[in-house]
């Protein structure tokens, strides 16, 4: 299974979703909350995001936001795999 992991903040819905969603299809994820790692805030910047979640998904390129679309493909790519 792909090497997930997912960056978010305290009282962020779209990360709320994003977690749920992943959950609701038994993937496992790493989560990283920058509220309370402010040392990934930099690095997340200086990458282009602007909003989270961040989601890092091994193979792909990282997206920002609520993706229920990338989601679902990169884990059927993975799957295929």
């Amino acid at each position: 299974m792909a090497d997930i992991t997912v960056y978010t903040k305290n009282n962020c819905v779209q990360c709320k979703m994003t977690k749920k969603f992943l959950a609701s299809m038994s993937i496992d994820f790493k989560e990283i909350n920058i509220d309370e790692h402010p040392e990934f805030v930099d690095q997340l910047k200086a990458e282009g995001h602007r909003q989270t979640p961040v989601v890092k998904i091994a193979g792909f390129n990282a997206v920002s936001g609520f993706r229920p679309d990338f989601l679902k493909k990169a884990i059927s790519t993975e799957a295929a795999a």
